[in-house]
């Protein structure tokens, strides 16, 4: 329960930092471009983490709809795998956006 505490504590910090890096408009600016490569380290790992938590839940899900119903595997494989895709691109374009902004 502690370490929830402190995640999310430091999960809080981390989002109120970024903001104001991505804010700045010239490195010569107070933390320059050391903040901004950190924040978005932070915001690439924050957008991976979701995107396994998520495609391990959908994995999951299919996998047991797949178990119950053994008939329908050919349509849930199909939404499984557009489902991945989707969950995917999120992290892709997460990494485009701050491949542009560092």
């Amino acid at each position: 329960m502690k370490k929830a505490v402190v995640l999310f504590a430091l999960l809080v910090v981390v989002l109120l930092v970024a903001p104001g890096a991505f804010a700045q408009d010239s490195g010569a600016a107070a933390g320059g471009k050391g903040t901004l490569a950190i924040a978005a380290g932070f915001g690439m790992a924050i957008a991976a983490f979701g995107a396994a938590f998520g495609q391990g839940k959908v994995a999951s899900s299919a996998c047991e709809g797949i178990a119950r119903n053994p008939g329908a595997a050919g349509p849930i494989r199909a939404s499984m795998i557009l489902g991945l895709v989707f969950i995917e691109t999120l992290a892709l374009f997460t990494l485009a956006i701050i491949m542009l902004k560092v």
